[in-house]
């Protein structure tokens, strides 16, 4: 994929799958805006590369950081092409639906659900005044079968597609596609950091018997967010070694 004279807006580039994303894209030409707090992470990641890259400290579970973000962004190159929304946290895992914090169960919503509404609605004015764009919602494969013990990811990630599905539809006549990715586990700091048992649980699902690769899913990200993936748009791609079949 040729991403040349393409700005993409990654939040969640720090690490794990957005750090991924980001260096396939901008090792494909694309000027990366890496929306992170953690911020010096990002910045070694990003030092022995030779990505044109802005990064931003930005809660994006603000939406006036996320705006004022955006706007930099616009401001430094003009215009925003791709966006992806990689940020994500599963908040408290292997507890029952009445064990569940309330306060944690809206922390999950704000940085997976909201904060990608947050995003979506700061780029797509820009998108449509260009009369293209990508957006891209990583969601999972939670979202759509729910797993025990993870109420508040799941339900997250189940509005994300929803959410995925509405802006599809709405802006499917512009040059704007809005697409989901639902992966299986992938191998992450995140996943690291979950109970063994909960690990296990997700991979007895997969037929392959093995998380997802970070390599995996920044090739099949590259292809979502290209020009030539031009006809497919409200969709939830999946990447689940087999769990999936529908």
């Amino acid at each position: 994929m040729n991403f040349n004279g393409q700005v993409a807006v990654i939040t969640g580039a720090a690490s794990g799958i957005g750090l991924s994303i980001a260096k396939k894209l901008g090792a494909n030409g694309a000027k990366i805006a890496v929306l992170d707090l953690n911020v010096d992470a990002a910045k070694k990641h990003f030092a022995d590369t030779s990505i044109e890259v802005l990064i931003l400290a930005t809660d994006i579970t603000s939406q006036e950081q996320v705006d004022n973000s955006i706007a930099k962004v616009k401001g430094n190159w003009g215009r925003v092409d791709i966006l992806v929304n990689s940020a994500g946290i599963t908040g408290m895992t292997n507890l029952k639906s009445h064990e569940v914090s309330t306060d944690n169960l809206q922390k999950v919503f704000d940085v997976n659900f909201m904060a990608s509404f947050y995003t979506a609605h700061a780029v797509l004015p820009i998108m449509l005044e260009q009369n293209y764009g990508r957006i891209l919602h990583i969601a999972s494969v939670a979202g759509k079968e729910g797993n025990a013990g993870m109420l508040a990811y799941s339900a997250s990630k189940a509005a994300v597609i929803g959410m995925t599905k509405v802006q599809g539809k709405e802006y499917a006549e512009t040059g704007i596609t809005v697409n989901a990715l639902a992966p299986a586990v992938i191998r992450t700091p995140l996943v690291d950091a979950m109970p063994d048992a909960q690990v296990k649980y997700m991979t007895d699902k997969i037929p392959m018997k093995r998380c997802g690769l970070l390599s995996e899913v920044a090739d099949l990200v590259a292809f979502i967010v290209s020009k030539e993936n031009s006809f497919t748009t409200a969709f939830t791609y999946d990447l689940t070694g087999g769990r999936a079949t529908y």
